[in-house]
Order: C-alpha cells, then sequence, then structure tokens
C-alpha cells in the first residue's frame, strides 16, 4: 500500500512509518517539526535523544534497509496536502494535530493555535480526499478524552438513540472535552463525520488513550528512537513517572489520584494502527475505534512505576499535588472496544509491568538529560 503519514515526525508517527516499510509499504511522510518547537519552547527535549530528519531517514536505510519519503511541510497549508493527496495513497494517516491539553490551555494564542492547526488541517485532507483521492482511507488519530468521563458505558459508534421528553431520534454519542486540546479533537470527529455523510470518504476515527512506551520491534539501534517526552506540557502521565523515577524525584500524583484512563503501549498503539491500515472499513463507512488496552487509576500507575523502579534498585516516594487541571478524581469509566478485538488485537495480554521496566531501563542511560530539565517536570500550566 501507498500510506500517506502526516506527522511523521512524532512519537507515533516515526515508529509507525519504520513499521510499515519494514513490511514493504511505501510510505510518504509530511511534517514541520511543531512538536519539536512547542517542546523547545517550554524549555525541554526528548529524554531519548532523536536526530534531525534526515539523520532519521539515513538510519533508517542503514540499519533496516528501507527508503521512506519525506516532504518539509505544514498540514495546515493546503498547497501540501493537495500534493500529496494528488498521489492517491491508500490511506493517509492523521497524526500531525497540537497533542497536549497543557499546552492548549497555556493562555489565548496558544488555545487558538490548537484549534486552528488542529481542525483546518483535518479540513484539508477531507476536502483533498474529496476532489483529488475520494477512495483514500483516512486514518485520524483522536482522543478518548473526548468524551471526558461520563456515568455511562461508551459505546464505540457514531451515534446513538437518545429519548428527550416523549421523543426519540439519534444523536452523536455525548462528549464532554477537558481542555481546549480535547474540544478540538470533539469538532474534528463531528467534522469527519459530517465529511462521511456528504461525500461518502472511507474514515477510521481512533478514540486512543495516552500512551507509554519507548520500543517497537523496529527500534533496534538509538538512531532510530523515537521521542519521550517528560516535562509538564507534553510527557503523559507513564512517561512523566518513569522519568522523576530515575532522577530520584517524587511521582507527582494530581490530586487524589483516582482518576482512570484508558491505556496502551506504544507497541500495542502501532500493531493497533497497522491493523486498522490493513484492514479498512467499508468503502464508505465511518468506523470508530477505542484504542487501549487497559484502564488504570494514575494512582495505580505510580506504584506500579515505584515497584518496577525498586527491582532495579531506584527508591522514589510518592507525593499527591494539587491538581492543575479540571477535571472529576472519583469516576465511573468504561469504553466499549469491539472493533480490535474482532480483528484478533489484544488476545494476548502484554505485562504491563514488565513494559514500565523496559522503559525505566531504556531512560537510565539517559538519566542526565532529565537531570537537566528536572525544575520543568512539576505542573506549570493551570487550568482555573
Amino acid at each position: 500500500m501507498k500510506i500517506v503519514i502526516f506527522g511523521i515526525d512524532g512519537y507515533l508517527g516515526w515508529p509507525l512509518a519504520l513499521r510499515l516499510a519494514a513490511r514493504g509499504h511505501d510510505v510518504i511522510g509530511v511534517d514541520n517539526y511543531s512538536t519539536r518547537r512547542g517542546v523547545e519552547e517550554v524549555g525541554s527535549w526528548s529524554a531519548l535523544p532523536i536526530g534531525t530528519m534526515e539523520e532519521r531517514l539515513r538510519a533508517a536505510k542503514e540499519v533496516m534497509g528501507v527508503d521512506i519519503s519525506f516532504i518539509e511541510g505544514d498540514v495546515t497549508d493546503y498547497g501540501v496536502v493537495k500534493k500529496v493527496m494528488q498521489e492517491k495513497p491508500d490511506a493517509v494517516v492523521h497524526f500531525a494535530e497540537q497533542k497536549s491539553a497543557p499546552y492548549s490551555m497555556m493562555d489565548l494564542d496558544h488555545a487558538k493555535y490548537t484549534f486552528t492547526n488542529n481542525i483546518i488541517g483535518t479540513l484539508n485532507i477531507v476536502y483533498a480526499a474529496r476532489d483529488l483521492s475520494p477512495r483514500t482511507h483516512i486514518l485520524k488519530m483522536g482522543t478518548l478524552g473526548e468524551y471526558g468521563t461520563p456515568n455511562f458505558d461508551i459505546p464505540e459508534t457514531a451515534m446513538v438513540k437518545a429519548i428527550i421528553g416523549d421523543r426519540e431520534d439519534e444523536i452523536v454519542v455525548p462528549r464532554w472535552a477537558g481542555s481546549w486540546y480535547h474540544w478540538s479533537k470533539v469538532y474534528d470527529s463531528y467534522n469527519l463525520m459530517y465529511a462521511n455523510k456528504l461525500w461518502g470518504l472511507t474514515v477510521t476515527d481512533i478514540h486512543q488513550g495516552p500512551v507509554y512506551g519507548t520500543r517497537t520491534p523496529e527500534i533496534i539501534d538509538e538512531r532510530l528512537f523515537t521521542r519521550f517526552d517528560f516535562d509538564d506540557v507534553w510527557g503523559t502521565v507513564i512517561n512523566r513517572y518513569c522519568a522523576q523515577a530515575v532522577i530520584g524525584h517524587p511521582l507527582t500524583v494530581y490530586g487524589s489520584g483516582k482518576q482512570i484512563r484508558g491505556f496502551i503501549s506504544l507497541e500495542d498503539s502501532i500493531d493497533s494502527i497497522y491493523l486498522l491500515l490493513t484492514h479498512p472499513p467499508e468503502e464508505g463507512e465511518y468506523r470508530v475505534v477505542h484504542q487501549y488496552r487497559e484502564a488504570h487509576s494514575v494512582i495505580e500507575i505510580a506504584h506500579i512505576v515505584r515497584n518496577a523502579a525498586a527491582e532495579l534498585g531506584m527508591e522514589v516516594s510518592i507525593d499527591h499535588i494539587q491538581n492543575p487541571r479540571a477535571e472529576k478524581e472519583e469516576h465511573y469509566y468504561n469504553p466499549i472496544r469491539r472493533v480490535l478485538p474482532s480483528l484478533g488485537m489484544f488476545g494476548l495480554r502484554k505485562d504491563f509491568r514488565s513494559e514500565v521496566k523496559v522503559m525505566l531501563q531504556d531512560i537510565i542511560p539517559y538519566r542526565h538529560r532529565i537531570e537537566e530539565k528536572r525544575s520543568i517536570i512539576m505542573p506549570r500550566v493551570r487550568w482555573r
């Protein structure tokens, strides 16, 4: 297959490109390096050193023997999107979005950038597909955070029946996002649903939980590392805890720590996306996918990281700090999963605790990079 990855330079984009190229697919990557600039803006860097795109592509060729095409460009530039879509790819993977909730909550300018980048980029892709390649499968990375934490099982569908007063109708599954970033993803989903209804575009709308990890089977050389963010703005909770552990910093749990989320490892995420690309929906279908392996509270995650660190001879404590976010700290949480299990994913349960231990082992050699940025691990952005 010919597959375009918008956002190839990111945490998921790079390992997905390696997976696809290693299995014989024609990969075209597009990126404008906005994540690198955003991480630098808040004074941070990747704990695992990553090369320039030229260095990464050269390493993929030398280590794996694969060629990956690359275009430096912005998804909000319709000319760039149009140029790529003229290649009539079998699939387009859309990762090219501002992905940080704290970044979106910094101030008005960062909120506006998040909406502009995310919503316009998605609109560019659906219009280019309509006009130039209507049979292209659009696979869009969304978030389980679109739904918030409702007191009902979250269906893996676009629409549900609702009774209001004495009338029944179908409505979009209710959403209640928890940041400007998450709201931008909600509007993305609405726009994808509408484009599907108007023009019959084929869409997979993934709602994924937080991702953790350092490796996939293709990352066999440090020159092939994907990024590992750990600061308060860009680092997801498990990555942040692991970074704290290797420098002896207390694991900082926001609030009570009873907030529950659905987590997935980097390897499982790439496996799942590859499976969805090679098993696309029916032509003209809008497919919703809930992509996570297991649900844990953030205090459970902290204990798992602390225990894994202890096995490696590192003693760390757990501190509860004031929650900078506006969120429920105790709630019901159960997103339904049917699509990926029906395709054979999650049949063999990976050992979550062992995966955390591998992460710690991988970042220990680079603890000096984390230590140098110790001051930016504690939260600096508050929702209220």
